[in-house]
């Protein structure tokens, strides 16, 4: 029956991925652009915040690769406090962080407790598709994994919201949000900007990773064939897809929150109507390339960069026949750390969680907080409707005392 259910939802899922022509992937062209002003495009603020009675901002930022990201600026009132970063995890955009009832939400909780709130939006999701030069559509826009976040998104992002503000941020993370900023803290990245960072779901190992759907992914090489086959994007949004899911979801009685189960675990605290909302926004597309990149991460249990499988092309990028690692050891004692990790999560596994925790152990005693839930899995930590209570106020007391 297992077997049958993954089967279905990996047709499901694959039968909408969007093809992004051409030959080959070809070096990204790095040109530095200033950063944008505040865009008159609202789509982002009005869909769902200002109706709230929250302040909403539109803010682009270009990257020095060229993309366009948006990232909205939340906050109640006339005075705006501590910045607050969040960002997203794979598959999702920044809607994620407004999933939840507008009481539940942690964008709105955090502003509502007076922070100044800044949503990110990786490139290639539905707000920060633009780019200053490259269409959508070309495989050349789609030639990056997490290591272009972590040397050209988080930086940008970074930057533009420390120039913005005057000040240092405080940092939130969800699942591949927390790989890229560990990754950064790792290479001495970020910390002159960086306040303190609340990790949810952490991602930095995987190789103990037990989601059915994305160990089948990985092992099986999907994202390498889909590749070779010329999708570059890896767009599960395909046009009857969505429909689908969301008319079996209401039509049938279903429990479609057990959709999910496959591949972040079983989650113990989503309401079943988080799923329509889910399906409103998410999921999001992502590069096939960074597919790969995370596939090899699950087959080869480490945090390197992208391995091109051949001496010549990783000397060509690297300077040496092999990826460079990212060094966890690296993370700097003193930086506040706000750790909460799930003990059904099929994709942020405990026991690598705890492989990351073992390199932590020398971290300063009152700067680090570990916080275990036994019966949370993946998703509970961005739709779960405890996690207002187990997590986010939690979190938002670390935030207060830095």
């Amino acid at each position: 029956m297992a077997i049958t259910s993954l089967s279905i939802i990996l047709v499901i899922l694959f039968s909408g991925l969007t093809v992004a022509t051409g030959r080959k992937l070809l070096p990204l062209n790095t040109t530095t652009n200033a950063l944008s002003p505040p865009t008159t495009s609202d789509g982002f603020c009005s869909s769902i915040v200002k109706t709230q009675g929250y302040t909403c901002e539109e803010h682009l930022v270009t990257t020095q690769d060229g993309y366009i990201l948006n990232i909205p600026r939340i906050f109640w009132g006339r005075s705006k406090g501590a910045p607050v970063l969040l960002q997203h995890g794979l598959f999702m955009d920044g809607m994620t962080w407004l999933l939840l009832p507008s009481s539940q939400s942690l964008a709105l909780l955090l502003a509502g407790n007076g922070f100044d709130v800044w949503v990110a939006n990786t490139r290639g999701t539905e707000y920060s598709r633009e780019h200053t030069c490259l269409p959508t559509n070309s495989s050349d826009y789609w030639n990056w994994s997490w290591d272009e976040l972590v040397a050209y998104d988080l930086p940008a992002t970074f930057q533009y919201v420390h120039g913005q503000t005057g000040q240092k941020l405080h940092y939130v993370g969800h699942s591949q949000g927390t790989l890229i900023a560990l990754a950064a803290l790792s290479k001495d990245q970020l910390l002159n900007m960086l306040r303190s960072a609340a990790l949810l779901s952490p991602i930095a190992y995987v190789g103990q990773m037990t989601s059915p759907l994305a160990k089948n992914a990985a092992e099986n090489f999907i994202a390498e064939s889909l590749y070779k086959f010329g999708i570059f994007e890896f767009n599960m949004r395909g046009g009857t897809v969505v429909k689908f899911l969301k008319d079996l979801c209401n039509n049938t009685g279903i429990d479609c929150t057990n959709l999910l189960t496959a591949f972040t675990g079983p989650n113990c605290c989503l309401n079943p109507s988080i799923v329509s909302s889910f399906l409103d926004h998410e999921p999001q597309s992502t590069a096939t390339k960074n597919m790969i990149h995370l596939s090899q991460m699950i087959r080869q249990g480490t945090v390197a960069m992208f391995d091109y499988e051949n001496q010549e092309e990783n000397t060509k990028h690297y300077g040496q026949p092999t990826p460079p690692v990212y060094d966890m050891t690296r993370l700097p004692n003193d930086l506040p750390l706000f750790i909460s990790y799930g003990g059904a999560d099929a994709l942020s596994d405990a026991k690598d969680v705890q492989r990351l925790l073992e390199i932590l152990k020398d971290h300063d005693g009152d700067k680090l907080v570990v916080q275990y839930r036994n019966d949370y899995a993946h998703a509970d930590y961005v739709m779960g409707e405890n996690a207002k209570r187990d997590v986010y106020e939690p979190l938002i007391s670390f935030f207060r005392l830095q």
